[in-house]
């Protein structure tokens, strides 16, 4: 018998030899792209925020006394507005003139009457009315009676009328000037006021 041998296989071809590894070139950080114009470059803080100063700080040995700028200016500025009263409101002002004008009427009848109650206490009336009543009186009359016309009521009615009046022609008067003025100041720019802070 003869012997059979199977038939030799193909061998693969050898592979080539692998190249030396080559270092990898360092990855460079690329440059952040330049903010477009409206927008804001992120900032990054590496710790806490500090806010400039105008001065830089001086470490100061301890209990050494701090000794203030001669340079620096101390006293504030007042500040100063000059303005200009164009125009006056005519009913505006005979609201104010019309209270203000009542005011004075109350306090008149108040100061009359106190007035009248001191000189009163004084003997002043009593004194007065004598000699014009020795003056003026013969054997028919007795004179003139001053205690009689100037006595308390009779005051405070001739004192509130007084007043009554003076409200009339405070108010007419007040908003009568209000008017000339407005028309004064068309011409002339009215009055100019200065106004300053207060220190």
């Amino acid at each position: 018998m003869t012997d059979t041998q199977p038939p030799a296989q193909p061998t693969a071809p050898a592979a080539p030899p692998k190249a030396a590894a080559q270092p990898q070139p360092a990855v460079q950080p690329q440059p952040s792209p330049s903010p477009l114009p409206g927008e804001r470059r992120p900032q990054q803080q590496a710790g806490p925020y500090h806010p400039p100063q105008a001065y830089p700080t001086q470490a100061t040995p301890a209990g050494a006394v701090r000794r203030p700028r001669t340079g620096a200016r101390t006293t504030p500025r007042t500040r100063k507005a000059r303005l200009r009263v164009a125009k006056a409101d005519p009913w505006s002002v005979m609201k104010v003139s019309f209270l203000l004008s009542i005011a004075l009427g109350i306090c008149t009848i108040v100061a009359a009457a106190v007035l009248w109650m001191v000189m009163d206490a004084m003997g002043v009336f009593s004194t007065v009315g004598g000699t014009i009543s020795e003056a003026t009186g013969s054997n028919e009359s007795n004179g003139f009676d001053l205690q009689a016309f100037l006595s308390l009521p009779n005051v405070l009615m001739f004192t509130s009328i007084i007043a009554v009046i003076d409200v009339v022609l405070a108010t007419a008067l007040a908003t009568l000037g209000a008017f000339i003025y407005n028309l004064s100041a068309g011409f002339v720019g009215g009055v100019e006021l200065t106004l300053a802070e207060d220190e």
